[in-house]
């Protein structure tokens, strides 16, 4: 079975960096961008390997971040929503890269 850790590599420092915040708003929704797609792979990975708890939560996340009807809140709650993003990248590398 293919590892799978590329695009949380690619994203976990996006969303470390959308913590800083002086960020021009473009970073942002280039962020957006770049997280649901990396989101909704992550989502059809699962599917294929029949995780279907953690598609759902990788499916939520990638609504949430979904650049076309954005969710409107505060720098705060997107602060929490981006720890929590993290940790939630950093289970799926655990859990789709299960030791040989």
């Amino acid at each position: 079975m293919k590892r799978i850790w590329i695009p949380q590599a690619i994203s976990i420092p996006i969303l470390l960096w959308a913590l800083y915040p002086d960020n021009p708003y473009g970073y942002y929704r280039l962020l957006r961008v770049i997280v649901c797609a990396v989101f909704a792979y992550l989502c059809y990975a699962t599917i294929k390997r029949k995780l279907e708890g953690w598609a759902w939560v990788l499916g939520v996340s990638a609504v949430i971040y979904n650049p076309i009807f954005s969710l409107h809140l505060t720098r705060g709650i997107w602060s929490v929503v981006n720890v929590v993003s993290v940790m939630i990248l950093g289970l799926t590398i655990i859990i789709m890269n299960p030791k040989p």
